[in-house]
């Protein structure tokens, strides 16, 4: 039985090819603490954004990379053996099949 986990995941394409995505907007609209929303697909990907603050669960992907870049604030990425930090402007990719879990802390 699947574990359930209290956060918003819309897995669903928002926009079509030539719609604006106003990330501003997305960002100011949300209420979530962990939210995730498909914003497009780019050719065999997809985009994603993700707005966080906690911890998501320990967890792998057999069958896709993921790759993550903060547009602000701070994230950690933590790993079997070392956890990464992202600041603004900085990503990374973790390879499919390796266990990770991001987090945020917490809004003062």
């Amino acid at each position: 039985m699947e574990k359930k986990y209290n956060y918003t995941q819309e897995m669903d394409i928002k926009f079509e090819h030539q719609e604006v995505i106003d990330v501003p907007k997305i960002v100011e609209e949300c209420n979530e603490k962990w939210f995730n929303q498909t914003l497009t697909k780019v050719n065999d990907s997809v985009a994603r954004i993700g707005i966080v603050e906690g911890e998501y669960h320990w967890h792998k992907h057999d069958n896709d990379d993921e790759f993550f870049f903060v547009l602000s604030g701070k994230l950690y990425i933590d790993l079997e053996n070392k956890t990464i930090e992202l600041n603004p402007n900085q990503g990374t990719t973790i390879s499919k099949g390796v266990l990770h879990r991001p987090r945020a802390r917490k809004k003062p």
